[in-house]
């Protein structure tokens, strides 16, 4: 993996498949400076975890401000399978923020199960040459300990049963990516800002 700055080490657990971190650095270089400039910025506020949930969290709708704010956007393929004049429809799920090439899916706070969809989507999108690198961006299991300290109601809803670094690499490890090269972005604990 290419050196990283020394911010994202200390703040992040990373795992990567496929040399993601090289094809990023060498053929996207303007993205993967753009990725890690977002990673720079990322904080988990008191304020935002406190916030209920209904739709995208307000930690959720940051992250995808910063990235939006330097051009990704949200995107959805029209994909179809074309065989002797029959076409068959095979739709994908839409990207939370792409940009020439790069897909990222940021997981909060969703049930598990997404973690799967993310993976088939990456799959799917590599091998028909639409993306080149997916980038998941989680929360680690260490955040377990913030959340309970917040109490019953807030380990209720970032419970075991969402998104969690746990949940996700031996979905990886299983194959749940085919051939897509892959990075992971593990939020840990000492992104997390005591505000009001």
């Amino acid at each position: 993996m290419p050196r990283l700055p020394k911010f994202i080490r200390e703040h992040y657990e990373i795992h990567e498949w496929k040399h993601a971190s090289a094809i990023l650095q060498t053929d996207f270089p303007n993205e993967w400076a753009e990725l890690l400039d977002v990673l720079s910025g990322i904080r988990v506020r008191r304020s935002h975890v406190l916030v209920g949930g209904g739709g995208r969290s307000k930690i959720t709708q940051s992250i995808d401000g910063a990235f939006y704010s330097r051009g990704w956007k949200e995107k959805k393929w029209d994909t179809k399978i074309v065989v002797d004049d029959v076409t068959t429809e095979s739709p994908t799920h839409k990207v939370d923020c792409y940009k020439n090439g790069v897909a990222v899916e940021i997981e909060w706070s969703n049930k598990d199960p997404f973690f799967d969809r993310d993976l088939n989507n990456f799959r799917l999108l590599f091998d028909l040459r639409a993306i080149s690198v997916g980038v998941i961006l989680t929360k680690c299991d260490e955040f377990r300990e913030v959340f309970e300290t917040l109490g019953k109601k807030i380990w209720d809803k970032y419970g075991t049963s969402t998104t969690w670094m746990s949940k996700l690499i031996p979905r990886i490890d299983g194959g749940g990516g085919a051939g897509c090269p892959i990075l992971v972005f593990g939020i840990r604990r000492s992104l997390y800002v005591e505000d009001s």
